[in-house]
C-alpha cells in the first residue's frame, strides 16, 4: 500500500492542479488515485481493527475523529494523508484538489463498519470537548458564553441557544460546527441547564434583515473556496454535536450507573426557513414549533451532495414516499400544510414562535422526560443501525464533495452568501 501511495504522490506532484491538466493528465491522475485507493480499501478491510488498535493503545484511549485521523497519518505512511498534503489541499478551491480526504473517507468507513472499533470511535466523539470542559467552569458562573457563530444563555433551567451568523443566513462551515459542539457540551454538563432551546438570530442580509432565521443549511461559499472538511466538519457534525443533542455527552457522572450520558430534551424554534443541515437537525429534537410562514427542505439532489443522517431518520419521521419528494425532487415543506407536521409538532402566528419556544421548555422540564426520551430514541434509532449508515455515509459523502457535478455546482451557487429563492 505505501509504495503505491508513493508512486500515487510523485506522479501527481509532476502534474498541473486538477482545474489545469490536459485530458490525459486527467485521466492518469484519476487512474493512479484508483489504484491508491483500491490498495488502502483492501488494506483496511484486512488490518482495520488492528490499525484502530494500535492507534488507541488497544482501545484505552478515545481519540476524537481529527486526532484519529492524525496518527494514522504518523504512524500508517501512505493510509491517510499527511500534515503537508492537507496543508497544499486546504490552500487550493474545491475544484483544483485532488480529493486527498476521499482516503480519509476509506478510513473513516472501515473503521465505522467494524463491531469493535465503530462503537469506541462513537463513544470517544460523545466525550465533551477539550474547549468545552475549559468554559464550563465560567458558562456554570456566567450563564453565558460567546462562541462566535453562536451563543448560549441560561434562563433558568433553560439553556438557550441562538445561532448567530446573520451575514449568511447561519450557514453552516467548520468554524459553526466547533461553536455548536462547544455550546451543546456546555449545556449538557451544566447542571443547573434542564432543557435546551435552539433557534435563529436576527439576520443583516438585506432579503431577511431584521428578520430570525433558523438556517439556511452548509455554506456553499466555503465548500467552492475549498474550507468545507470531511473531518472537522461532515463527520464531525453527525458524530459530535448532532449525535449529543440525541444521545448526550459522555462523560463520568454520580449516576453513571444509570445512564452512561448525561442528557436533556431539547426544543427547536424554526423561524423563516429550515433548510438543508437546518431540516436535519430537526430530526432529533423532542419538539418543533415554526410560523406558520416557515418552510423546511433538503435540497440534496440540487447540491449534489449526502444530507448528512437525514437520509437515515427522514423516511422514519415522514414515511419512504414525502422522503424522496423532499431529498429526490426537492420538495418544500411548508409549516402550514399537512405533511409538514410529521416533522413539526405545533406551528403558531411568527410572532408567537418566542412565546410557544418558552412554553414547550416549561413542560420538557422534567426527569420523566428525560428517561422517556433516552428510551424512545433507543427504539427509534438504535446505535448499531446509525453506525451502520454512518460507514456508508463516510466513504460516499467523500466522493460526492470531489464529483464533477457538485464542483460544478457549488461554483454557481456561491457567489456569495446568496439567500434562497423566493
Amino acid at each position: 500500500m505505501a509504495d503505491t501511495a508513493r508512486r500515487t504522490d510523485d506522479l501527481l506532484a509532476g502534474l498541473p492542479v486538477p482545474g489545469a491538466r490536459s485530458p490525459g493528465q486527467g485521466e492518469r491522475a484519476a487512474g493512479a488515485k484508483n489504484t491508491a485507493r483500491a490498495a488502502r480499501s483492501r488494506f483496511m478491510a484486512a488490518h482495520g481493527e488492528e490499525v484502530y488498535d494500535r492507534l488507541t493503545d488497544g482501545r484505552t484511549r478515545h481519540l476524537r475523529l481529527r486526532e484519529l485521523v492524525d496518527a494514522a497519518a504518523r504512524e500508517f505512511p501512505g493510509l491517510v494523508p499527511d500534515a503537508a498534503q492537507l496543508a497544499q489541499e486546504s490552500a487550493r478551491p474545491q475544484a483544483d484538489k485532488d480529493g486527498r480526504e476521499i482516503d480519509q473517507g476509506i478510513f473513516f468507513s472501515r473503521l465505522l463498519g467494524s463491531p469493535l472499533a465503530g462503537p469506541h470511535l462513537m463513544d470517544a466523539m460523545l466525550r465533551p470537548t477539550d474547549r468545552a470542559l475549559r468554559l464550563l467552569p465560567d458558562f456554570r458562573r456566567t450563564g453565558f458564553a460567546d462562541l462566535g457563530s453562536v451563543t448560549l444563555e441560561r434562563r433558568g433551567s433553560a439553556a438557550h441557544l441562538t445561532m448567530c451568523r446573520p451575514d449568511c443566513l447561519n450557514a453552516e462551515d467548520n468554524e459553526q460546527v466547533e461553536a455548536m459542539e462547544t455550546a451543546v457540551d456546555l449545556a449538557l454538563l451544566d447542571p443547573a441547564v434542564h432543557v435546551g432551546l435552539l433557534r435563529g438570530g436576527e439576520m443583516t442580509h438585506p432579503r431577511y434583515r431584521g428578520r430570525r432565521v433558523f438556517s439556511a443549511g452548509i455554506n456553499l461559499k466555503s465548500l467552492h473556496a475549498g474550507r468545507i472538511s470531511l473531518v472537522d466538519f461532515l463527520l464531525r457534525r453527525e458524530l459530535g454535536y448532532i449525535a449529543k443533542l440525541m444521545r448526550g455527552v459522555l462523560v463520568d457522572h454520580e449516576t453513571s450507573w444509570q445512564s452512561r450520558t448525561i442528557e436533556k430534551p431539547w426544543v427547536a424554534a424554526v423561524d423563516t426557513f429550515a433548510i438543508g443541515g437546518g431540516m436535519q437537525l430537526l430530526m432529533v429534537f423532542d419538539r418543533v414549533i415554526a410560523g406558520s410562514d416557515a418552510y423546511l427542505s433538503l435540497p440534496a439532489a440540487q447540491e449534489g451532495i449526502v444530507p448528512g443522517a437525514g437520509n437515515f431518520r427522514l423516511g422514519r419521521l415522514a414515511g419512504g414516499r414525502i422522503s424522496r419528494q423532499v431529498v429526490l425532487w426537492g420538495r418544500r415543506l411548508w409549516a402550514s400544510e399537512p405533511d409538514a407536521r410529521l416533522l413539526i409538532d405545533e406551528v403558531v402566528d411568527p410572532a408567537a414562535v418566542g412565546a410557544a419556544a418558552d412554553a414547550a421548555l416549561e413542560r420538557l422540564d422534567s426527569p420523566a422526560v428525560v428517561t422517556n426520551r433516552r428510551v424512545l430514541n433507543l427504539a427509534e434509532e438504535p446505535p448499531e443501525a446509525f453506525r451502520a449508515y454512518l460507514a456508508e455515509f463516510s466513504l460516499q459523502q467523500a466522493l460526492r464533495l470531489y464529483s464533477e457535478d457538485v464542483i460544478g455546482k457549488v461554483g454557481r451557487f456561491s457567489a456569495g452568501c446568496a439567500a434562497p429563492p423566493a
